[in-house]
């Protein structure tokens, strides 16, 4: 090994060395500004409250919680089909110049700042909402700040995730796979369905669990359009507020006490995150090896 190349070795060693280096410091400092507040209040009290009022002194986080996990999931039932769909197009139906046109237009999603995708859905999103919830329950008095609408607008967020990756892993599938299943007989949709897709399953789920990611740390989108009302949401038109859009908004003006409690839910979304990521992790080592 030449000079050159012990050089290139040290700087990509460093490179990752600080990254980590960068996850550790962060995860410390989190720890260390909201332990006191889950220690003050008590682990059990602090995520199974269900009462969110600082000003009170009260410190249940639930309410955000079930927000972050409704909104979360709804996004990743209206964006994980949407997405595969897109992605089967892409690389299945359309040809490479067409593709290519769709391409740049749904990657152009992701360098949208996620506030003008707020300004969207308050101007397009809630009002839709709010005349389905209308049809549905009229009686129920929908503002269209809700679950539904944050699960709409997070799901179109994390669809350039899903659908890139799952392009990509689709166009890496051997086209002898293709070939032997048409020489066996069989059409688009069972070779698609049947051979391609499972073929793809491993970059498919991770395009799936990098989008939960995108979508569980969101701001300022669902800060917008949620309503921010510390409540465990009853319905998908029900209003609620998440963990993220409650560290942002009311970090600014907290007291000492409640900055605390802000990072201590910090910590809690830390924490679940890395369950969802490992639980994920898992699944995907189980179902999303390479196909047979």
């Amino acid at each position: 090994m030449n000079t050159r190349e012990k050089a290139i070795e040290k700087l990509i060693f460093i490179c990752a060395a600080v990254s980590v280096a960068a996850v550790a410091l962060i995860t410390i400092f989190i720890f260390a500004q909201g332990m006191p507040a889950i220690q003050r209040v008590g682990l059990f009290r602090f995520v199974f409250g269900t009462t969110w009022s600082p000003t009170n002194g009260s410190y249940g986080i639930l309410p955000l919680i079930a927000g972050s996990m409704a909104v979360t999931l709804g996004a990743l039932v209206i964006g994980i089909p949407t997405g595969l769909g897109c992605a089967v197009f892409l690389s299945e139906v359309v040809t490479k110049r067409q593709a290519g046109f769709f391409r740049s237009a749904i990657e152009l999603l992701a360098g949208i700042p996620s506030v003008v995708y707020g300004f969207f859905g308050l101007a397009i999103i809630v009002p839709l909402v709010r005349g389905l919830a209308g049809a549905v329950a009229p009686d129920a008095g929908a503002t269209g700040l809700s679950v539904l609408s944050g699960a709409i607008i997070l799901a179109i967020m994390i669809l350039p995730t899903i659908v890139s990756i799952s392009v990509n892993s689709i166009e890496s599938v051997p086209n002898a796979y293709r070939e032997a299943s048409y020489a066996l007989g069989a059409d688009r949709r069972e070779t698609v369905t049947k051979v391609i897709l499972p073929a793809a399953r491993s970059g498919i789920f991770s395009s799936i669990i990098l989008g939960m990611g995108r979508a569980i740390g969101e701001t300022m989108a669902v800060l917008l359009i949620t309503g921010n009302v510390a409540v465990v949401p009853h319905s998908i038109f029900a209003p609620t507020a998440t963990m993220t859009g409650t560290i942002a908004m009311e970090m600014s003006y907290a007291a000492p006490d409640h900055q605390q409690a802000l990072f201590a839910i910090g910590i809690v979304l830390f924490v679940i995150i890395v369950i969802l990521n490992g639980f994920a992790q898992v699944v995907m080592r189980r179902f999303g090896g390479a196909a047979a």
